[in-house]
């Protein structure tokens, strides 16, 4: 989900995709208002976090009816900092290794004691300092999406109907230590900066021979390489299992952003769900819109998954990807968003939610953007795919 999900959402706004989608030649253009740049990058050497007082700090007693899942995603978040390796992260500000391990300890202990939404809340006010990330606009706007790990029918060989390639990471592609995408090495031993882009993969069929495997729809492939992750359905019905191995070291550039501007669909019916749709309508124009983000994906069988960037699994609705080069990882946060009150309501709801800060991806910059894991399959589908709103993301520290 760097993801190794590079699991992310389809887009930086907020949604839902038109009810009946016209070629781009019987529609004008929409006239579409300017967002928020949710991606605005901090100030070189600035953390996206920042202490606040305690008359800032939210009701975390809103949370208390929300737990179920987070004793899990804490548990993979101290296996990560148990390795030798996750010390080089830290200190994150005035947040030494040691406080972050104590922070997710003392809140297990706390979520295994309180009673009440009252508790929890006093709690947390009497044994933790709040750290707020500053967001977008220094005023803690944070805009928060939703990925998710598709199930779709798969094979491990190519035949007539499964004939859409997913590739294994090449051998000619350059990364370093962090996975940071270097280049690409020559047959003659140099080194070219810049690793082709999705459409030359795909058109000039440059990773033939490296496919780990096939899906019927060119669009459930695209889908895949955006999330990072899918389970495969085999002709026995048992599901193989991929995950995210590095990606080719361009940024992900939003493709329904180009259809709102062509017109084939409108902003405020923007949703994974109608991109789907659309696409199984209009198949012949995949690649043309595909082929607009340059970022793409490698994949490796990965079973037990899904895996986040720090290599531990992610926990539907306890998982947050964020920019790491910016928030700590591994570490306790609390959202305070709107999410879809259900699987097949566009209506969306007040939420509240503690998680750990366990993956990242290729969409996800800065202080201002947070991506929520949604789970596995067509229930999480549903939710993630209308997951759009904006919010406020607090990390919790034990005090000293």
């Amino acid at each position: 989900m760097s993801r190794a999900t590079v699991l992310v959402s389809f887009t930086v706004l907020a949604a839902a995709l038109c009810g009946c989608p016209k070629p781009a030649t019987e529609m004008q253009p929409l006239k579409v208002p300017t967002a928020k740049d949710y991606g605005k990058p901090l100030p070189p050497g600035a953390l996206a976090l920042r202490k606040i007082a305690p008359e800032d700090y939210p009701d975390f007693g809103l949370g208390f009816d929300n737990l179920a899942g987070l004793e899990q995603a804490i548990q993979n978040s101290l296996a990560y900092l148990a390795k030798p390796s996750s010390h080089k992260y830290f200190p994150y500000g005035d947040i030494s290794h040691e406080r972050a391990v104590a922070s997710l300890e003392r809140f297990l202990e706390v979520i295994q004691s309180v009673r009440s939404p009252q508790e929890l809340n006093q709690a947390i006010r009497d044994q933790f300092d709040v750290y707020q990330s500053v967001g977008c606009d220094d005023r803690g706007t944070v805009y928060f999406t939703g990925y998710y790990t598709p199930i779709f029918d798969g094979r491990r060989q190519r035949d007539a109907q499964y004939r859409y390639p997913l590739h294994g990471c090449p051998p000619d592609l350059i990364k370093d230590g962090e996975g940071n995408i270097l280049g690409r090495r020559r047959p003659d031993g140099g080194t070219d900066p810049i690793y082709p882009t999705r459409r030359e993969i795909e058109q000039g069929h440059l990773l033939d021979g490296l496919e780990v495997a096939w899906v019927k729809d060119p669009f459930e492939a695209y889908v895949i390489t955006v999330q990072g992750s899918a389970k495969l359905r085999q002709a026995d019905g048992s599901l193989y299992e991929i995950g995210y191995s590095a990606n080719n070291g361009h940024e992900y550039t939003p493709i329904a952003e180009a259809m709102i501007q062509d017109g084939v669909i409108r902003r405020d019916e923007l949703s994974l769900q109608t991109l789907l749709r659309y696409f199984g309508q209009h198949r012949d124009q995949v690649f043309h819109y595909a082929w607009k983000n340059d970022r793409y994906v490698f994949f490796k069988e990965a079973p037990g998954g899904p895996f986040g960037s720090l290599g531990q699994p992610v926990t539907p609705f306890r998982s947050l990807a964020t920019d790491k080069q910016v928030f700590p990882r591994a570490c306790l946060a609390y959202v305070t968003t709107a999410m879809p009150t259900n699987y097949t309501s566009a209506s969306q709801g007040p939420y509240f939610s503690f998680a750990c800060d366990q993956d990242t991806g290729g969409a996800i910059r800065a202080a201002g953007r947070t991506d929520i894991f949604m789970g596995i399959g067509p229930m999480a589908e549903a939710i993630a795919g209308r997951t759009g709103a904006e919010g406020a993301l607090y990390y919790l520290f034990v005090k000293q």
